[in-house]
């Protein structure tokens, strides 16, 4: 099962579910609590789930990040599934974390606190120009999304309008 986060510009997320059903053609999609955010799962692989999109003309998807895992947003279930996923790294590394609805945690705190952690634990570099993984954090209120993402993996399309 492949989790994806997509983003839309806000009052196009109608449009977003059926490009994703287009595209994806087995797909679940749910809006979140934050306009424009949606998440959408597929039994596709990953790589073929992006692949599929990637090629896709959209004309209102503005964003995708394939997730890994879905954790309550406490730091320390964050912390054990950043680590579950850094195992997988092969090369450099970035963190990058985004905290919607969810006072108790901060991006920028999780990216250092996060990115300390892997550095300790697997003696890896980091990379945040150009790395070949990105851990990336989605944090939508009491829940959070943990992705190893590879260059190139992290899809972002222009949408006009």
């Amino acid at each position: 099962m492949t989790i994806l986060l997509v983003t839309a510009p806000q009052g196009r997320e109608g449009d977003v579910i059926l490009e994703l059903e287009w595209a994806l053609e087995k797909v679940r999609v749910r809006g979140t609590d934050w306009r424009g955010v949606l998440l959408a799962e597929t039994p596709l692989p990953k790589r073929e789930a992006l692949e599929w999109l990637r090629n896709f003309e959209t004309q209102a998807i503005q964003r995708v990040v394939p997730l890994d895992l879905i954790v309550p947003a406490r730091k320390e279930e964050i912390e054990k599934a950043v680590l579950e996923l850094a195992g997988g790294i092969g090369g450099t590394f970035a963190v990058r974390a985004r905290v919607r609805g969810n006072r108790r945690l901060s991006g920028r705190e999780l990216e250092i606190g996060l990115g300390s952690l892997v550095v300790e634990r697997f003696g890896l570099k980091v990379n945040l120009g150009d790395p070949d993984y990105t851990l990336v954090v989605e944090v939508l209120g009491k829940k959070a999304g943990i992705g190893l993402v590879g260059r190139g993996e992290m899809l972002r399309f222009d949408v006009v309008g």
